[in-house]
């Protein structure tokens, strides 16, 4: 009589590997991920990354569009469009929209059945990141700059809010160039260090004047939008608001957070935003300044924003510290520009709030 033999399946085979690798080392591999639509991707593979994802301490989020209020698709603004990117105007009255097909199926582990997030076309970020509770770093990028500005014209701006505005920097220049400077070039215009007569008489004075305005506009309404994020994370010590083009950023660390969810936020009676308070300002200006990677620029100037009353001479803390922001605000050659305009002759301009 033959014995019987039974073929028993290696165990080690039916084993998932993955499955060892503990938490706290998925959570580090999906906080360098950050990117939140990676990050419903992930979701979707099981039901530990669906129930890790929302652990995750930084965030990236990026938005495709913007959108009316009533969402009507028409009226979206698209990188695509040939329109002008001129979003100023309509973010007092938009909402952001994002795209994030990964999520519509997920699964909150807290909540049975109930999505991850809700099911909806269009997500505004405080919809995204709802159920993220343990964001400590948020990066949020617009799709385009808020300014709109002529073809060559370069601006940027940073700024830091608490509750209200802090600090703010401006970088402008009529033209930038990427050769050294013809004849023709406002580099032939005499420099002795002071801002010649032209500029007040053919508006140059007064196209920097703009300039300043609707940055502070721009950076007061992206702070105002960001009342429900700040609201919905209570663990969040970095909030950075951006945009694909790199004309401005609006940074929160953990004091300014602190301060905006302990101090009531002034809103503008006129639009939805936050009130920009009376401020000086320090405005430097230079006709031609040369700058690194074979760059120039034509018309640079720098403004430095400071609420009135902070800063003052008797304050050398708050002065020096308002210094290394402006120094510190842009890279690259963006940078060498705000260094060599800071040691320039300073003009002091006064600002009501508005």
């Amino acid at each position: 009589m033959q014995s019987k033999t039974r073929i028993h399946a290696d165990p080690s085979l039916n084993e998932d590997h993955f499955d060892r690798i503990p938490d706290s080392l998925v959570l580090l591999i999906f906080n360098k991920l950050a990117d939140v639509r990676s990050l419903g991707r992930c979701s979707a593979v099981s039901k530990r990354f669906n129930s890790l994802v929302p652990l995750v301490h930084d965030v990236y989020v990026k938005i495709d569009r913007v959108v009316t209020v009533d969402g009507d698709p028409d009226e979206a603004l698209n990188l695509c469009s040939p329109k002008p990117r001129n979003l100023l105007s309509h973010l007092l009255k938009l909402m952001f929209l994002t795209v994030l097909k990964p999520f519509h199926h997920l699964q909150n582990t807290n909540g049975g059945n109930k999505p991850l997030l809700p099911q909806l076309s269009h997500h505004s970020p405080a919809q995204v990141l709802k159920n993220f509770t343990h964001i400590r770093s948020l990066r949020i990028e617009l799709p385009a700059g808020d300014v709109g500005t002529e073809d060559g014209v370069l601006l940027k701006w940073r700024a830091e809010f608490g509750s209200t505005l802090q600090n703010c920097v401006i970088l402008g220049g009529t033209r930038m160039d990427r050769k050294p400077a013809s004849s023709n070039q406002e580099q032939s215009v005499e420099d002795n260090g002071s801002i010649p007569e032209s500029f007040y008489t053919n508006g140059g004075l007064k196209l920097r004047v703009v300039w300043t305005i609707s940055s502070l506009i721009a950076a007061s309404t992206r702070h105002y939008l960001l009342r429900q994020i700040i609201k919905d994370h209570p663990t969040l010590r970095s909030l950075v608001l951006t945009d694909a083009d790199g004309q401005g950023t609006l940074s929160m660390g953990i004091e300014q957070l602190k301060e905006f969810r302990e101090k009531p936020l002034a809103a503008s009676a006129s639009s939805c935003r936050t009130q920009v308070p009376a401020s000086n300002m320090k405005l430097r200006y230079a006709p031609y300044l040369e700058l690194p990677e074979g760059m120039g620029m034509q018309g640079a100037t720098l403004v430095a924003i400071k609420p009135a009353g902070e800063g003052s001479s008797c304050n050398t803390s708050s002065r020096k510290e308002a210094e290394a922001f402006v120094s510190g605000a842009f890279d690259g050659p963006f940078k060498a520009a705000a260094k060599a305009l800071v040691k320039r002759r300073t003009y002091l301009l006064e600002m009501n709030g508005f």
